[in-house]
């Protein structure tokens, strides 16, 4: 008894350390970005920082306005969602309720790998693939805008929406579906009025986790 209450004290204090040691790193790293930001406003005010119109750290003239960089992400980050989710549902719900079992089999471990790809990678192929697509489709003089963004985002952001959106949907008892069709719905109606409300709070999740994961 002895031995057992030893090793459970050392394996929390060892626990406990980890833990520890992690929150101080963190508060480090936040205090370094935090002290070396301070040089900025030596000569730019903290009012033109965060009402600035424009973004123009290495020209003769510098201005550091953080409107641009704000609402840019703003946009990006909606541009990713309205891409993402929709998609990533449909393909979660394909999966999980309308794919034959090998199909299913076959798909879910191509998605997970997709998911473990560095973003590096996303972002080498969105500006040798889709930066050049997007400014011969819409004829613009870069390829570089915010649909491009959002799209690489939403790519970025489908496997981690997909497979925990398809592991809620999964997990709802089949007694509910059984009993959607015993009462005379449709299969698709089963599908968007009982398994995906009941899955709600998973795919919800699944949202939350793939956009702020990036």
């Amino acid at each position: 008894m002895f031995n057992r209450n030893y090793k459970e004290k050392t394996i929390e204090s060892v626990l406990f350390s980890v833990s520890a040691l992690t929150v101080v790193i963190l508060f480090l790293i936040c205090l370094f970005l935090f002290r070396d930001s301070l040089l900025l406003f030596k000569n730019t005010s903290l009012l033109d920082f965060l009402t600035g119109e424009f973004w123009y750290p290495t020209s003769v003239n510098r201005q550091f306005g953080l409107l641009p960089l704000f609402f840019g992400s703003l946009i990006v980050t909606a541009g990713a969602i309205l891409f993402a989710v929709p998609l990533g549902i449909a393909s979660a719900i394909y999966i999980s309720e309308i794919a034959h079992p090998k199909v299913a089999d076959a798909l879910k471990p191509f998605i997970e790998i997709l998911a473990g790809i560095p973003s590096v990678v996303f972002g080498f192929f969105g500006l040798v693939i889709v930066v050049p697509f997007v400014q011969d489709f819409f004829n613009l003089p870069t390829g570089q805008t915010a649909l491009t963004g959002s799209i690489m985002l939403g790519i970025m952001a489908l496997p981690t929406i997909i497979t925990i959106s398809e592991d809620a949907i999964s997990s709802v008892p089949s007694t509910i579906k059984h009993g959607s069709l015993a009462l005379g719905a449709t299969r698709w109606q089963t599908i968007y009025k009982v398994i995906v409300p009941a899955a709600l709070s998973g795919i919800s999740a699944a949202v939350m986790l793939g956009i702020g994961g990036l």
